[in-house]
Formats: C-alpha cells, sequence, structure tokens
C-alpha cells in the first residue's frame, strides 16, 4: 500500500501518464524512468500493463504515447465537468447578459467544453467541442498563461501563429509579452482577434484537474474595454467556486 492508504500500483500507473501527457508527445522507458525515479524493471511492467488495456501505445520507434482507449474517458470527463460548469455560467450570462463559455487545453488547441449562450440576437456563439488556436482567443491566452515560456513556446512551434484576423497576434514575442501581462493583472482580453467585431475577456480557471478557462464575450458595442471593471470580478468570482466545486468543496450556485 502507498501512503496514504492508496495502492502504489495504481499511483504509479497514473504518474507515468501524467508524465506521458506532459510529454507533449512520445517518451522513451529510460525518460519515464528518470520522470518517476522508478526502477527500469518497474516501469516496463507498469507501461507494459497500459499498453494492453489500450491506455499507452507502444510506437514503431519503441518509445511510447498515450493510448485511444483515454479518448474516451476524456470526453465523458469533459462533458462532466462542462455539466458542473453550466450553473456558473449561467449565473454569468443572467447578470451581463453576454455569452460565456468553458474551454479545456487539449492536444495544444483550445477546446469550447461548456456554453450559455446571450439571449440576444446578435451574440457570440462557439459551439460545445469547436477547437480552435489558442494565440488567438480569449479562452486560448487564459489557458496558455497557465504554462511556462518554454511549454509555450513547444506549442507555437507545432501549430504556428495563423492569423484570424488583422487583429491577431502574429510573432512569440508579442503573444509572450500577452501573457506576462494576463498573469500579471488576472485575465486575457481577446479584442477582435478571433473574429472581428467581437470582444471576449477570459480567466483561467485555477485549480481544476485540467487547463481550463471561463470567458464573456460579445459584439464590441456592447462589450467595452471599460466592461473589465464589472465582468473580470464577476469571471474571478465564478472561476474560484468553480475549482471549488470541481475538488469537493463547495456547492453550485
Amino acid at each position: 500500500m502507498a501512503a496514504g492508504g492508496g495502492v502504489q500500483s495504481v499511483e504509479r500507473a497514473f504518474e507515468l501518464l501524467d508524465i506521458m501527457a506532459a510529454s507533449g508527445g512520445s517518451i522513451g522507458i529510460s525518460e519515464l524512468a528518470e520522470g518517476t525515479d522508478l526502477p527500469m524493471p518497474t516501469v516496463h511492467r507498469l507501461v507494459g500493463t497500459l499498453v494492453s488495456l489500450g491506455y499507452v501505445r507502444r510506437l514503431p520507434s519503441r518509445r511510447y504515447a498515450l493510448g485511444t482507449k483515454l479518448i474516451r474517458l476524456g470526453d465523458s470527463a469533459s462533458k462532466l465537468i462542462g455539466g458542473w460548469a453550466k450553473p456558473y455560467l449561467a449565473e454569468l450570462v443572467r447578470i451581463t447578459h453576454e455569452t460565456s463559455n468553458m474551454a479545456f487545453l487539449e492536444d495544444d488547441m483550445a477546446v469550447y467544453v461548456a456554453q450559455v449562450p446571450s439571449e440576444h440576437a446578435m451574440r457570440m456563439f462557439n459551439e460545445v467541442g469547436q477547437r480552435v488556436l489558442p494565440h488567438s482567443t480569449g479562452v486560448g491566452k487564459a489557458l496558455l498563461s497557465q504554462l511556462d515560456d518554454d511549454a509555450v513556446r513547444a506549442i507555437v512551434g507545432r501549430l504556428g501563429m495563423a492569423p484570424r484576423t488583422v487583429n491577431t497576434i502574429t510573432t512569440l514575442d508579442a503573444l509572450l509579452e500577452d501573457l506576462a501581462l494576463i498573469r500579471e493583472r488576472g485575465y486575457a482580453i481577446d479584442d477582435g482577434e478571433q473574429e472581428v467585431g467581437v470582444r471576449c475577456f477570459a480567466v483561467p480557471v485555477i485549480g481544476a484537474p485540467t487547463l481550463t478557462a471561463m470567458s464573456i464575450a460579445g459584439p464590441t458595442a456592447r462589450v467595452t474595454l471599460e466592461s473589465a471593471e464589472q465582468f473580470v470580478p464577476l469571471l474571478i468570482s465564478a472561476a474560484e467556486r468553480l475549482a471549488k466545486d470541481l475538488a469537493g468543496n463547495n456547492p453550485a450556485p
């Protein structure tokens, strides 16, 4: 048994999965052993079990990557967490009358997992499940702000920085500068960077089980830069309460 009454082999298996996920691609047995301080035979045995169960894939290069069976678990978890977030998003819409979203960082992309739309006919709308480049969106930048600069550089290296509009940030230096500002002030702004005429304020959900962000978005005619004074404190409060709810410490509103 592990410390605290846990099953040691289970804890070790999940530790290996976490390291694989953090690697952003494939990883070798020796790297896994170094990352866990486990003996090589133990890592071999655990990885072999995970491969046989479909949670890890063995590549032709003899390196390992996360398996497709995790997709089903991830989809189920996304739907569950999205459901938990709905009351908080609905509360934001009730107060601000603008669309509210929640997104995860998944395979380097920002993925919308929950949304409550504005009652206005002219409103911001993204389909749940839609994947967008993180550098050009409020939720995406709020997600990236939770990573260190090296991790951001790696993501940009894989995805590039294609412009969505004339306002999109398209250089790594400018993105890193914006992320530093987001970390300092606690929120991100998408000022027509994903879609001209749409403005979005977004905050990270600190303490969520995966990188998560929440946002309020709408037409620039209604969502002005001055709206941050009202919207950002509401977003931060909702994000903090959602994080506690996900940790089992606080009921939904």
